[in-house]
């Protein structure tokens, strides 16, 4: 899983060290790297390795193929996703686009996030951090388990 919250600097030629941690989660796939596309929610960057768009791709082939979601999906993400490969220090390049997308200046925030990440600006990052925490919090309630277990451990 991607776990925590890390900043890392960006070099002038786009460089950036991935999270060993985040590393570990990919090393040994099919893709010894990490996959990373524009969010179409902000201006950060999603990414995660080659088995979360395995599970995009499964997700989006229950579609109509003529679907309009699903042509926009399949853009949005596959469309504009960039394999990055680790060079021998554990960093991957990121192109322009994605740097200029993402507002990077010479930093980046990679954010855990199970079984993906994101990748922001600390700046905008940290702005908004405080409203997903306020979000979250005022709907705690939500997250419940499916199956609560039975007095006595049965389920």
């Amino acid at each position: 899983m991607f776990l925590s919250t890390t900043n890392n600097g960006v070099d002038a030629k786009g460089r950036v060290s991935v999270p060993a941690d985040f590393r570990s989660v990919v090393r040994g796939g099919p893709f010894d790297g990490i996959i990373v596309w524009p969010s179409f929610d902000g201006p950060y960057l999603e990414g995660g390795g080659q088995a979360l768009l395995e599970r995009y791709q499964a997700l989006i082939e229950e579609m109509d193929p003529y679907d309009e979601a699903r042509i926009a999906f399949e853009r949005a993400i596959f469309g504009a996703a960039k394999p990055l490969a680790f060079d021998s220090n554990g960093r991957v390049t990121l192109p322009k686009e994605l740097i200029d997308h993402a507002g990077l200046d010479g930093k980046a925030t990679f954010v855990g996030l199970g079984s993906r990440f994101e990748i922001w600006s600390p700046d905008a990052y940290e702005a908004h951090k405080s409203d997903a925490q306020s979000f979250a919090r005022d709907n705690k309630r939500s997250l419940r388990l499916t199956s609560r277990p039975k007095p006595g451990g049965a389920a």
